[in-house]
């Protein structure tokens, strides 16, 4: 199985997002494509663009950045509740043929600000409902013609997605989430489960879980991959990197403003805030600290070392069965490039299991 790094694409219209130092043209359709291409230069794969109501258009974006790379794979985020699934479905299909293929889809199920984007499903177990039918409907309008489906959220009549995906191979499916109603709907429908950064113990008991899930309810698709998004704070030296570390959770600290996006109330947030109670510091690297004083999702907990000491920590995460890597730190001009040319070198053998 090989393995896939991907970066973090913000598209939020403020600057600053996680102390990023950039002013001067942040959101701007000029600062996304120089840290597309400069991902593509240091040896990144493409990265994540993330979505939220408040925030430009995750797919537009995608697009855009799309056109002005060449290698680049943009993993777009996307709300089932934004799409209805035969036009994400003929809009991906789109953008792959453009691309040759270029696109990735990583399917958000948590609430968001759902009125004002006319969502009317707040329950959390009726919306993995929903999405588990969208990830069907979607599935087969890149595969099948004449489609015609009746669900309890979704239908449609004899469609076909014109064109569909280029080379007749679907975007592949990344999917997040915690609680026992999301990781059924991984376990059958998602190509690539997408965890944070939790100790090791605990994701390898959520690998199991899944497979044996997915083994019981029948899943049809090739095996569940399984990814890890999680903050990087490298340096040439460990004492290097804890400094940089520390500093800046004591900046965070001074302000005390908890931001935990768009995944507040989500099983897999509390989850790392939770991870703060065991100590400041889990397994090898893995600092908790960040979750008190402003970390939210990836921004929680983080991995914080020398390029060989991360390197070794995300290493057992392979040697658990993770094979994509969505990684980050700020600034993110510096970073892409610093962590690209210094970290992934000490990543790139082939992963196993």
């Amino acid at each position: 199985m090989s393995r896939e790094f991907l970066w973090y694409l913000p598209n939020m219209i403020e600057p600053g997002h996680r102390g990023d130092d950039t002013v001067d043209g942040w959101g701007s359709l000029d600062y996304s494509v120089e840290l597309a291409r400069s991902a593509e230069a240091h040896g990144w794969g493409g990265a994540l663009i993330g979505t939220g109501w408040g925030r430009p258009d995750t797919f537009t974006i995608a697009t855009a950045v799309a056109a002005r790379t060449t290698s680049f794979v943009p993993l777009v985020a996307a709300r089932p509740g934004y799409w209805h699934p035969a036009h994400f479905a003929s809009a991906t299909a789109t953008l792959s043929r453009l691309t040759g293929g270029r696109v990735s889809v990583n399917v958000v199920t948590g609430r968001d600000d759902l009125a004002a984007y006319g969502d009317n499903e707040s329950d959390y177990a009726r919306r993995y409902d929903r999405t588990r039918e969208f990830l069907q409907l979607v599935r087969r309008l890149w595969h099948e013609e004449d489609v015609t489906f009746k669900g309890e959220f979704f239908q449609v009549e004899h469609s076909t997605v014109v064109p569909g995906p280029a080379g007749g191979r679907h975007p592949r499916l990344y999917f997040g989430g915690a609680s026992d109603a999301a990781e059924e709907v991984s376990a059958t429908e998602a190509d690539v489960q997408m965890f944070w950064g939790e100790p090791l113990e605990g994701i390898e008991a959520r690998v199991a879980r899944l497979r044996g899930l997915g083994e019981r309810l029948g899943r049809e698709h090739a095996p569940l991959e399984f990814g890890l998004r999680v903050t990087t704070v490298v340096r040439d030296t460990s004492a290097e990197a804890w400094r940089a570390a520390r500093q800046r959770v004591a900046a965070m600290a001074t302000k005390h403003d908890v931001q935990i996006d768009g995944h507040r109330g989500s099983v897999g947030q509390q989850r790392l805030l939770d991870l703060a109670e065991r100590g400041d510091v889990l397994d090898s690297c893995l600092y908790t600290a960040p979750g008190r004083y402003g970390g939210g999702g990836a921004g929680t907990t983080w991995l914080v070392g020398s390029h060989a000491e991360v390197a070794a920590a995300l290493e057992r995460y392979a040697d658990l069965g993770v094979s994509h890597f969505v990684l980050s730190d700020t600034p993110y001009r510096r970073e892409v490039q610093r962590i690209g040319d210094e970290l992934l070198p000490l990543l790139r053998t082939p992963a196993t299991g």
